[in-house]
């Protein structure tokens, strides 16, 4: 892949007289100048209010809204612009699910199935949904190379399962997690499935359909797009069981005093006023990824990274790899480890003397973490603008720091 970084505003400048790295893309991804003038450009020319306005601004901001739904629409696969639901982010979709969905559908006696592998957002809320209706929460494990078990799914994933809420790629340590098995096994008990794709929809091509997932959720901010955006995927065919989430303006057919209805999906789940800059940097975060980028070519060059990591750090005492090494070396996105005699922070700290940035503790997964022995570690994820010699730069310094 060629150097994106032109294309990024964030990376003409330096830290302490060295060129910016960003390897925190787990966390968050920077963004292009076309998503940055796409904010610049409505708030300076369209800025209003949607729906309601009857007015030309009006009417060309709720265009530019829509657009962004079915830009989304098209880049998820989904079958109906309906499907498409704008949330802050993945954190405010799975909550959602959990109230609106969850309050709904799941019972005393009920289970709900995550993995071992999930981030907080995917796991506290239904922690609280099971310990309120009674339900019990179940693990699906993970090995401590960072392996999904499934030998011992059918008992896991039962008759009384009604809900499977799984990561797709583990923001953590970077395991794919296989969901074909999974949800096979979810449909077959009648059980709903929710898809946590937040490390999936920006590095590889995700069609809904072909998943047939119920729920999926991602939060924009991590494909190039704003923060306060993100999709709720609700498939058109349970939409009649799942209410709406939250009341008010935007979502209402009609009302009196004593009663109100509501317009149909996508709008009634969107009430007030949405995030219609962000959707509408959003929808230019899909433009650009679909005008710059091969995929095919993006997760070779990703795995590629990843692999010259892994080979300098084994190259560099003291340093243990977390997760499913090989397989991180011929898909993943990300490495995490850990180094003999200095703490994580400490590490993260030290390398951004050198403009590079990385992140260091458990990364909201704190369970996976104490199951994995482990207080936190460092982590190094890549994205579009990530370089050779940024991976060559991290290990200099690495081994620098390991010979003090």
């Amino acid at each position: 892949m060629k150097n994106l970084k032109k294309d990024f505003p964030i990376f003409e400048q330096k830290s302490s007289d060295s060129n910016l790295i960003f390897c925190d893309n787990a966390a968050t991804s920077q963004k292009p100048k076309k998503v940055i003038e796409s904010l610049v450009k409505y708030y300076s020319h369209t800025n209003a209010s949607i729906y309601r306005g009857m007015y030309k601004l009006a009417e060309e901001t709720t265009a530019a809204f829509e657009v962004a739904r079915k830009k989304v629409q098209d880049f998820l696969h989904a079958k109906d612009s309906s499907e498409i639901i704008f949330v802050r982010g993945a954190t405010e979709g799975i909550n959602f699910v959990a109230t609106a969905w969850g309050n709904q559908h799941i019972k005393a006696g009920d289970e709900i199935v995550v993995t071992e592998l999930e981030h907080h957002s995917n796991l506290i809320p239904w922690q609280q949904l099971a310990a309120q209706k009674k339900a019990t929460l179940k693990f699906i494990p993970v090995t401590h190379d960072g392996f999904i078990d499934l030998s011992t799914l059918d008992s896991i994933i039962t008759e009384k399962t009604k809900l499977v809420a799984i990561n797709h790629v583990s923001n953590a340590i970077g395991t794919h997690v296989p969901i074909e098995p999974i949800f096979k096994r979810a449909r077959a008990v009648g059980a709903a499935t929710l898809l946590d794709a937040c490390q999936s929809v920006p590095h590889t091509p995700v069609n809904v359909q072909q998943l047939e997932c119920d729920f999926l959720v991602f939060s924009g901010h991590k494909m190039l797009a704003p923060t306060g955006i993100g999709v709720l995927f609700i498939k058109k065919e349970i939409q009649n069981d799942a209410p709406p989430y939250q009341f008010g303006g935007g979502m209402v057919a009609e009302a009196d005093y004593s009663h109100a209805s509501f317009l149909p999906a996508p709008h009634k789940y969107e009430a007030g006023t949405p995030a219609i800059a962000q959707a509408i940097g959003l929808g230019a975060a899909v433009d650009y990824l679909n005008t710059t980028i091969d995929f095919t070519q993006l997760k070779k060059h990703e795995a590629n990274l990843c692999a010259q990591l892994i080979v300098g750090l084994h190259s560099i005492s003291g340093i243990r790899i977390l997760g499913p090494i090989e397989e991180l070396k011929e898909r993943g996105h990300l490495v995490s480890f850990t180094m003999d005699g200095f703490h994580p922070h400490d590490i993260a700290a030290y390398l951004d003397q050198f403009g590079i940035c990385v992140r260091a503790g458990h990364y909201c997964a704190q369970p996976l973490a104490k199951k994995l022995g482990i207080d936190g570690s460092v982590r190094v994820s890549f994205y579009i603008y990530n370089t050779v010699h940024d991976v060559e730069i991290i290990v200099e310094k690495l081994r620098e720091l390991s010979l003090l």
